[in-house]
């Protein structure tokens, strides 16, 4: 009921006449907004402010610049003070945050002294108090919802959705600070900020190469588009295919194509790459089409995608189950298993299980990649402890129903000399049959082939120079990788550059 009423609170009638202050005129850049976030829990780091980054993004939607976002405490003079000087500058002034029935709720009071008012019951904003609360008392706490700045407006939004106005006073828009409400309101009321003579243009370029490779080229851009191209450089430390964003914005979209075209010339050749958002839909596709194109990693591909649909012709889904420790042999294992089921049952609901055999002192990297994993291609994961053998009896014990269990075992992998793709367990172990599709003919060059091919992600150790993944107290970068950059320092290429594949394992103590 409190969001209710606080997601209404947002202007209408005016009770007195707006004052002489001045306030900021859409300029020659168009319009210009300036986001106040309210709230001693936001700089306390006890709330995330999700507020200021939903608001940029619909104002600029709207053709509206954000020009500053300012952070301030549940203090009258702070928000009074950050408030005036943001409606002098700004065409809009958004706040987020401050309103309800406590102490530390002073975002109406604040804006009243911004402009030399006092705040004042509003008849309306008291109708729905008593409404809502069935309270006319003046000195209930509910009221202080209802006592707004003395030259306030009451915006209504259309339709039955919005049945509560939203409370500006001048060009200061008072929003809740509850998310939902927040963006709620936000998308209810966008036509009083809507800008008919601005449009936003924007193009992202994605490139595999460190910012220092393509400084250069940045700054001739920068220096030939100056004041009629933004251009942004972002470093992204956690993809796999990319290591830096770039971003083109402009208000001429024919400014922005030939700055695009221009930057395209100036990049070094061979850095810029796909964005690939979603390997995972079309992954039967993808891997069915490589197996089929007769290429040398293709054949291999679709010897390891037989195995699989051997196994998925002997054994139902919730029969089998995927062994998956976050490793790049079983990000691709699993890949491929997603892609025959998807293949074999399109329409199904039964989710795919796999399971992790978690060892001790794992990498924090790794747990958070398999978590991810597990969300990506919504799977159902199985987690237990101990030796695999010791994780093997715990399965049986908890899926007895299970029969198989496929794994990642390459040929180069300890103990695989003598495994077949399909084979038993050892009869002291428990009863499954191990199914391993990558023993065929994968090695390591073709899983890194197959996986950066096809976009799939894996775990970001494999970008930092490790090439085989226990746990922390077993494993080290790889020395193969290491090399000296150009001030001296030591640096580690990523394992898929790795050139000798049979040290692959030499980091592993």
């Amino acid at each position: 009921m409190w969001g209710a009423l606080r997601g209404a609170l947002r202007a209408g009638g005016a009770l007195r006449a707006a004052s002489s202050r001045p306030m900021a005129p859409p300029g020659p850049a168009g319009s210009t907004a300036g986001i106040i976030v309210i709230g001693d829990e936001i700089l306390k780091g006890h709330t995330q402010d999700t507020n200021s980054f939903f608001m940029c993004r619909r104002l600029r939607a709207l053709g509206v610049r954000v020009a500053r976002i300012s952070v301030v405490p549940d203090d009258v003079e702070a928000i009074a003070g950050e408030v005036a000087a943001f409606a002098a500058r700004f065409t809009f002034v958004l706040t987020s945050g401050g309103i309800g029935p406590t102490h530390d709720d002073v975002t109406f009071e604040a804006v009243a002294r911004a402009f030399g008012e006092q705040v004042a019951p509003h008849p309306e904003l008291v109708a729905l108090v008593h409404r809502f609360f069935g309270t006319v008392d003046a000195q209930c706490p509910e009221m202080k919802l209802a006592r707004v700045p003395e030259s306030s407006r009451l915006n209504y939004g259309v339709g039955s959705a919005f049945k509560y106005p939203l409370v500006s006073v001048r060009n200061v828009y008072i929003f809740p600070g509850i998310p939902a409400l927040m963006e709620r309101a936000l998308d209810g009321f966008a036509h009083l900020f809507r800008s008919e003579q601005t449009q936003f243009h924007s193009r992202a370029v994605y490139v595999a190469a460190d910012e220092t490779l393509i400084a250069p080229a940045l700054d001739q851009v920068n220096a030939a588009f100056q004041g009629r191209v933004s251009l942004g450089s972002y470093p992204d430390w956690a993809s796999n295919y990319y290591r830096v964003k770039l971003m083109l914005d402009s208000e001429s979209e024919q400014d922005l194509e030939e700055a695009h075209r221009f930057l395209m010339e100036k990049l070094p050749p061979g850095v810029v790459v796909p964005l690939v958002t979603d390997c995972i839909a079309p992954a039967a596709t993808e891997v069915y089409g490589l197996a089929e194109s007769g290429s040398a990693l293709g054949q291999k591909v679709a010897a390891a995608l037989r195995t699989i649909e051997e196994a998925l012709e002997r054994y139902s889904l919730a029969q089998i189950c995927v062994g998956f420790n976050g490793g790049k042999d079983c990000t691709a294992l699993l890949h491929l298993v997603h892609a025959a089921v998807e293949r074999r049952y399109p329409a199904r609901q039964e989710k795919l299980q796999v399971l992790y055999i978690r060892i001790v002192s794992p990498f924090p990297e790794m747990e958070q990649f398999i978590q991810a994993t597990v969300q990506r291609y919504k799977v159902q994961l199985c987690t237990v402890e101990g030796s695999i053998r010791e994780a093997l009896v715990h399965l049986k014990e908890q899926q007895p129903q299970l029969e198989a269990v496929l794994m990642g075992t390459r040929r180069t992998d300890p103990y695989s000399r003598t495994l077949t793709p399909m084979c038993r367990t050892d009869p002291e172990w428990p009863p499954y049959m191990r199914v391993n599709p990558l023993l065929v003919r994968l090695t390591y060059r073709d899983i890194w082939e197959f996986l950066r091919q096809l976009f799939v992600p894996y775990c970001i150790l494999y970008d930092k120079g490790y090439t085989s993944l226990g746990s922390m107290a077993n494993t080290l970068k790889n020395p193969a990788l290491r090399y000296t950059d150009s001030q001296g320092r030591d640096r580690y290429r990523p394992a898929y550059e790795l050139e000798n594949e049979e040290e692959e394992r030499t980091s592993r103590q």
